[in-house]
């Protein structure tokens, strides 16, 4: 990648790590809120290793990666506070496959994809956030929240730095000569209004209101678990269209869905 694309990845990568250690702070005993509402629920026990879950991956990152794509999950589950990886459990096995199955698309999902996630505080699963905030009260609330607005400005950092936006000194936009990248956001439904995740839906409105570019490079999809995203996919497929090209369309027409029309 280009020098200032690593520098500003770096930069970006540094208020990452800042970010989930402020979400962390802010409730200390975030992990046994945790541990109480995996003891309360119907379904495996297990014990939280990792509350706050920082994304390994990105550390893979060099500047000899190639960053075709970003993708935006919803929260870390059990396996990704385990490892400490975004998307590595069965979701992530079937995005993997997605990809692996349709070359045409030219993206090796653990090496071209960048992974971020909406928040990164963990439940077993993402609708039990709500249950999370009842135990914690207003102060984890209040953190679950904050942390949704620092990952969709943190999204955006990401974009830029891999589109060639970054801005020098003067105010002058840098000529990067880079492809806009597509940046993906899986699993919508929370979106809404009053949904889990309406402040990050805000954030990302706010952000697209000053940035067309960046709104016009979010797509909007399903979930990959229990094949929703391909199942989805083939039943919106317009005969003689290619993949690329129904993505885009599909994606485009729930982002307006979500984030509304200019």
């Amino acid at each position: 990648m280009k020098k200032t694309a690593w520098v500003a990845f770096r930069k970006t990568l540094d208020r990452y790590r800042s970010s989930i250690d402020t979400t962390g702070a802010a409730v200390p005993d975030l992990g046994g809120i945790i541990q109480q509402l995996i003891s309360n629920r119907e379904g495996p026990s297990y014990t939280v290793k990792t509350p706050v879950v920082y994304n390994l991956a990105l550390n893979d990152i060099s500047p000899e990666s190639e960053i075709k794509m970003i993708l935006a999950g919803d929260n870390p589950g059990r396996r990704e506070q385990e490892d400490c990886r975004y998307l590595v459990g069965p979701s992530g096995k079937i995005a993997e496959k997605f990809f692996l199955n349709n070359p045409e698309l030219g993206i090796n999902f653990r090496k071209n994809v960048l992974l971020l996630n909406k928040t990164p505080i963990h439940t077993p699963r993402t609708g039990e956030l709500k249950d999370l905030c009842k135990l914690g009260g207003r102060q984890l609330e209040n953190a679950v929240l904050s942390s949704q607005q620092h990952m969709a400005e943190l999204l955006n950092e990401f974009w830029k730095a891999f589109s060639g936006k970054i801005k020098r000194p003067e105010g002058r936009r840098a000529a990067l000569k880079q492809p806009v990248i597509p940046v993906w956001i899986i699993g919508y439904s929370e979106m809404r209004k009053g949904g889990i995740f309406e402040t990050y839906t805000k954030t990302l409105k706010s952000l697209c209101g000053t940035d067309p570019e960046f709104k016009n490079s979010l797509f909007f999809f399903r979930h990959f678990s229990m094949n929703q995203f391909a199942i989805d996919i083939k039943r919106q497929a317009r005969p003689g269209e290619g993949l690329a090209e129904s993505l885009r369309r599909i994606g485009a027409a729930y982002r307006e869905r979500i984030l509304g029309h200019d």
